[in-house]
């Protein structure tokens, strides 16, 4: 009999996410998937799973969940403030959650998307391959309070974990490669793109991230009149007010802004994770170094397990700490060790 998962509280943005669904571009539909897909596979990881199984994708705060049976689940992405009952737990981490604890997740304190992966995954129905929702499109819906989700039936054989983060919930310099419109802008304008301090503006979800500056805006001739055409999720369009847009894994599939460039797959999860107002900037790269970045990357995903490590418990967060024996072979500093 597989266990369930029940919502007692829900964030404003709860969804149930995996990768994505691949192969429906042509019919209007985007990836969709988590918007830090580093984050399962971090997840995965520390649970010693496939990434492909479903998490749950939090958006600003979390919630509060229980089960009817002992799980194992992982917090990784967007770091936010946990317990169990009264234990506060550690982030980027595993821990096992007890049949009928209760466990609350709060407000992020660092990065944007958080992830609660349970071992086994969540074993909702897949639509088009996948068990993703894509808001969007009609896709799935928000998950609310009194929600159940069915648990696969799996026991985790790994002890709880720690994975450290890769920095990425801060801004920083996002990579990128011309796209089909960056031949059209002026040099002046190219050089003035990559040499510009942005800021993630609160104008962002899973759609797109508007990037805001202290300067003009980036403009094109002719670049309101480009005919609508197809795009994909990293492209970087340039709006009628001159501003940046990063289009994201829910974004529509075809539009007329010229876009300037596109970001690597690898650097995506970074632009989402980007807290209002994070500093942000572009560099451009070569196609062959764009390659070179992702291969990196996707070895850097395989090689994830050898970067967890064993959870080790602070004394500050054990509350039955005087249980614990702490003296054993407790020795005198001034006796003579070898007389009887």
């Amino acid at each position: 009999m597989t266990g369930t998962l029940r919502v007692l509280s829900a964030g404003p943005a709860l969804t149930i996410q995996d990768l994505g669904r691949e192969g429906f571009l042509a019919y209007g539909l985007t990836r969709g998937g988590a918007a830090d897909v580093l984050a399962l596979y971090e997840g995965a990881a520390l649970l010693g799973q496939s990434p492909d199984l479903a998490a749950l994708e939090m958006v600003g705060m979390g919630g509060s969940f229980t089960t009817d049976q002992d799980v194992m689940i992982a917090l990784t992405g967007a770091r936010m403030t946990a317990k169990i009952d009264n234990a506060p737990l550690i982030w980027n981490a595993s821990h096992l959650l007890p049949a009928g604890a209760k466990l609350s997740i709060g407000g992020a304190v660092e990065g944007t998307y958080g992830y609660l992966s349970v071992a086994g995954g969540i074993d909702v129905e897949k639509v088009m391959g996948a068990r993703s929702s894509h808001l969007t499109a009609g896709v799935g819906r928000l998950i609310r309070a009194e929600d159940t989700m069915p648990l696969t039936k799996a026991v985790s054989t790994k002890p709880a974990s720690f994975i450290v983060p890769d920095g990425r919930m801060a801004g920083g310099t996002i990579r990128v490669v011309p796209s089909i419109q960056t031949d059209q802008f002026a040099q002046e304008t190219l050089d003035r793109f990559a040499s510009t301090k942005f800021r993630r503006d609160p104008r962002g979800n899973r759609q797109g991230v508007r990037m805001a500056s202290d300067g003009d805006g980036f403009f094109v001739e002719g670049g309101l009149s480009i005919v609508s055409e197809i795009i994909s999720e990293g492209d970087i369009q340039i709006t009628g007010d001159g501003a940046p847009y990063v289009l994201m894994c829910e974004c529509q599939t075809t539009g007329g802004y010229p876009r300037i460039g596109t970001v690597l797959p690898n650097d995506l999860p970074r632009v989402a994770q980007a807290p209002v107002g994070a500093p942000l900037r572009f560099e451009f790269v070569t196609m062959e170094e764009a390659r070179q970045i992702e291969h990196r990357a996707r070895a850097d995903r395989k090689a994830l397990t050898a970067r967890v490590q064993p959870l080790v418990r602070d004394p500050y967060d054990i509350p039955d700490l005087l249980s614990y024996q702490l003296v054993g072979g407790v020795v005198s500093a001034t006796a003579d060790p070898y007389t009887p």
